[in-house]
């Protein structure tokens, strides 16, 4: 596996304790609808969250959160409208970023809520 494949998804697994140690539930991971993945899907009681996870080894080009593009946005968006048709959900959704950092065997996690917004 490439170092880039490896990395991401040692920042998702970051991702998914920090959520957890945060009180959230785990509902979902790489939720994928035609050309769109999420990468994790997660509840807070009646707040069902869609997040991007991004995670970089230095910050020499950028913030993590940085490289979500607007296409990548709007994929995310259209794959939970799926998620919420196929699976009835009729409470408040929120779509977030994870920002994980990892130096040496550090991480840093930064959660943006309402990153789409």
């Amino acid at each position: 596996m490439a170092q880039h494949n490896e990395t991401g998804k040692q920042g998702e697994a970051e991702a998914v304790r920090y959520l957890r140690e945060n009180g959230y539930e785990l509902v979902a991971q790489n939720y994928r609808y035609q050309h769109a993945e999420i990468d994790i899907i997660a509840k807070k009681g009646k707040l069902l969250i869609f997040a991007e996870v991004k995670t970089r080894t230095n910050l020499n080009y950028g913030n993590p959160e940085e490289f979500v593009s607007f296409t990548k946005a709007k994929l995310v968006m259209k794959a939970a409208e799926h998620y919420i048709f196929a699976h009835g959900w009729m409470h408040d959704i929120r779509f977030d970023i994870i920002a994980v950092t990892l130096a040496g065997n550090e991480f840093n996690s930064k959660h943006i809520e309402d990153a789409f917004s």
